[in-house]
């Protein structure tokens, strides 16, 4: 799993949350408001949202939960907490 801005590249075993995975290796998700306003991973708050540049077969299928947040946003933005990865992907953290 490639992050596009940071140039960081991390493994994640098949099934790995995204959200977690950029977690653990110190990659930031949130702006400002989202550190403090962010839900915690259950897909209420919308605040980690990732452009997905190469790999969006390798995700798992949009929830409904993204579904009603990403509404407005291009079919390549997920939300990290509701994302799992099967495979090589690339992402930008805060786009936009």
């Amino acid at each position: 799993m490639k992050f596009v801005k940071e140039g960081k590249e991390v493994f994640a075993a098949d099934g790995a949350n995204l959200r977690l995975k950029a977690l653990e290796n110190q990659i930031d998700l949130y702006t400002l408001v989202g550190k403090m306003m962010n839900c915690g991973g259950y897909g209420q708050c919308g605040t980690c949202i990732v452009e997905v540049t190469e790999g969006m077969d390798n995700l798992s299928p949009r929830t409904d939960a993204e579904n009603r947040k990403l509404k407005k946003k291009p079919d390549n933005y997920r939300l990290a907490c509701q994302t799992l990865v099967h495979g090589p992907v690339s992402v930008v953290t805060k786009p936009g």
